[in-house]
């Protein structure tokens, strides 16, 4: 936290910059030695702005803050390590968003299970000028979710949760959870 820190000291006491007048008068060393301890965090945290702002390096409770300004998401189930992980991917998981690619980055980042998204859930066309129309797609996506390296299980309501967040709202999802990775191609 950046507040008092006991026997932090100052980079600039105040002490120091006063004029010769006040430099050996007991009570305004004094007075202002107070000052820097209050102040010394400040400078602390002025010094150290750019750690602050990489999510990698940040205090632990510096880093909600810092998803809140990307718009990442933050539970505080994850370990922290995940946290600063979500937020250093939140441009990148923003720009994916309503793609396959999106939900399965999403889904491994958030549950660290594996995805696979098959039917695109409505997009067909030709580009043949005059040609018929090519038959109607399937109205929904597939997707299917297995457990990652070293997981047990994957939790449904958060597949859920996840999927319902990441698919575009014109498109349906249906879910499959797998206890492995699927063994069919074709789909």
């Amino acid at each position: 936290m950046r507040a008092a820190v006991p026997g932090l000291s100052s980079r600039h006491p105040i002490g120091g910059q006063l004029p010769a007048l006040y430099a050996d008068d007991d009570f305004a060393q004094r007075f202002t030695a107070g000052l820097d301890t209050v102040l010394a965090p400040v400078f602390a945290t002025l010094d150290n702005l750019p750690a602050y702002l990489e999510p990698r390096v940040a205090p632990a409770d510096f880093v909600a803050w810092l998803a809140s300004w990307v718009g990442a998401t933050d539970d505080a189930r994850w370990p922290m390590e995940q946290r600063r992980e979500a937020v250093v991917r939140a441009m990148e998981l923003h720009r994916r968003r309503g793609t396959a690619r999106g939900l399965v980055d999403a889904l491994r980042l958030a549950l660290g299970a594996h995805a696979r998204v098959t039917e695109d859930g409505g997009a067909v066309w030709s580009g043949t000028p005059g040609a018929e129309l090519p038959p109607e797609p399937p109205d929904e996506a597939l997707v299917r979710v297995w457990p990652g390296d070293g997981a047990g299980s994957v939790d449904p309501e958060r597949v859920r949760e996840i999927v319902r967040a990441m698919c575009p709202v014109h498109t349906g999802c249906r879910i499959e959870i797998l206890s492995g990775p699927p063994t069919d191609e074709g789909r």
